[in-house]
């Protein structure tokens, strides 16, 4: 069986030591190996803003390999870990190429940082990622980097009606068997006001979004062995907040989530359910694409 590899978003900011914390538990978790990434960008620097003799690249590479050797030694000693450094004009795009250099199974990366509120604060690097990414982007929540616990110990997967949703439940089966942990199958039912609805109608619309809900969980459980550690629920509020607010969580549970409608094919997107999910979990996020990239396709 071929080593699975992690990517890691990684700056030398709280942030960044979020997502390698969360990295770790996952190599741990799933017996995978991490690699620390920094992209820097080309030698952009005006003439006389580097010391004599020494490229702009070469200044900053040395502070970046400095940084990069400092995240590895934080390591712990039964974690398989490695460091890269690349140069490209854009973050995003440098770290999507070595997430599809080295076959990641994700990337991952911290949230602290302007964006959502809430437990992630997404910055411009991440956003991008969550709306460009072929492979699995995870989201550390600010604090990851505080936490005691070694091991995802249970997944939830959200699961929803849209196209790709077979995807992210086969993602979510194969990670819960490879780790080892039971699996939660969640659908939520965000009770908005339904456009066009006849006043009076608010039961019938509860009624038949459960339904629904209920019907979207027996097919997913159709779809696992009968001895599999799993789990189904439904919960329901006046908006995604709300439903999801009623799950109780653990520190060392992971949510997974698929990408919306809009997304390219073999691309994350991030949804507006999966948006409003990230201002109130305190819990990594995992974003899977809607259709699975397949070996040695590259579409960037």
């Amino acid at each position: 069986m071929t080593q699975a590899n992690l990517v890691v978003g990684y700056l030398a900011t709280p942030g960044g030591a979020d997502a390698l914390a969360l990295a770790v538990r996952f190599a741990r978790t799933l017996g995978a190996e991490v690699n620390i990434c920094i992209v820097l960008p080309p030698d952009t620097a005006p003439p006389g803003t580097v010391p004599k003799g020494g490229g702009y690249e070469e200044v900053v590479a040395e502070q970046a390999q400095g940084w990069l050797d400092d995240a590895l030694a934080s390591v712990p000693d039964d974690v398989v870990a490695h460091t890269h450094l690349s140069f490209d004009e854009s973050f995003t795009d440098g770290l999507i190429r070595e997430a599809l250099r080295l076959q990641a199974a994700a990337i991952v990366v911290g949230g602290a940082g302007g964006g959502l509120v809430g437990s992630f604060s997404l910055g411009s690097v991440v956003n991008e990622l969550l709306h460009s990414s072929p492979v699995p982007v995870a989201v550390a929540p600010r604090g990851t980097r505080d936490s005691r616990v070694q091991r995802v110990h249970e997944i939830t997967c959200a699961i929803g009606r849209r196209q790709g949703s077979d995807l992210l439940l086969a993602t979510a089966v194969r990670a819960s068997r490879v780790a080892d942990v039971p699996l939660r199958l969640v659908s939520l039912v965000a009770l908005d006001p339904t456009f066009g609805s006849l006043r009076g109608d608010a039961e019938a619309v509860r009624s038949h979004a459960l339904a629904h809900a209920e019907r979207t969980l027996d097919a997913a459980r159709n779809e696992l062995p009968a001895d599999f550690p799993v789990t189904s629920t439904i919960v329901n509020g006046p908006s995604v907040e709300a439903a999801v607010e009623q799950l109780s969580w653990d520190d060392g549970d992971v949510i997974m989530v698929g990408s919306s409608r809009l997304s390219a094919p073999r691309r994350i997107f991030l949804g507006s359910t999966a948006a409003k999910m990230l201002r109130v979990l305190d819990v990594p996020m995992v974003v899977v694409p809607r259709d699975e990239l397949k070996d040695g396709e590259d579409n960037s």
